[in-house]
């Protein structure tokens, strides 16, 4: 069962490692003027909710799991992603705003997020990696 947890958990990891490389190839092209603002944001928008779910589906998996450390690892990141989908002003397009993505720097904060994610999911596919080697040794 143990090793079913971890097959699940990579396989979602390899998910939102390419979501996160996606977001980062496509606000790079936003940064060198490749792509529009308003299509930059509605390509990024379709997949907040979808690494939402990824992220909260694995977090909660290693809560029902008793996979405590994992857990309280994913716990932070799972949180400021629901925070940020939470806090999204009304009027706006979505977590990326074409009018907003220009001012007070949110490109590059954005950019920063995106890198931050991929590296800490880079982590987390190496994690579950080697607990789902140990899972299936063990058993």
């Amino acid at each position: 069962m143990e090793a079913v947890v971890f097959v699940f958990s990579l396989l979602d990891c390899c998910a939102l490692i390419f979501l996160s490389v996606y977001f980062i190839i496509t606000l790079s092209d936003l940064e060198c003027d490749y792509i529009n603002a308003r299509s930059c944001c509605s390509k990024l928008n379709k997949w907040v909710i979808p690494e939402l779910i990824g992220h909260s589906a694995v977090t909660m998996l290693m809560l029902v799991s008793l996979h405590w450390f994992i857990f309280l690892l994913n716990l932070p990141v799972a949180t400021w992603n629901i925070y940020r989908f939470i806090m999204v002003p009304s009027g706006n397009m979505g977590v990326f705003d074409p009018t907003e993505i220009h001012n007070r720097g949110q490109l590059k904060s954005h950019m920063k997020e995106a890198m931050i994610k991929l590296g800490f999911h880079l982590l987390c596919f190496f994690m579950y990696l080697y607990s789902m080697i140990l899972a299936l040794i063990n058993d």
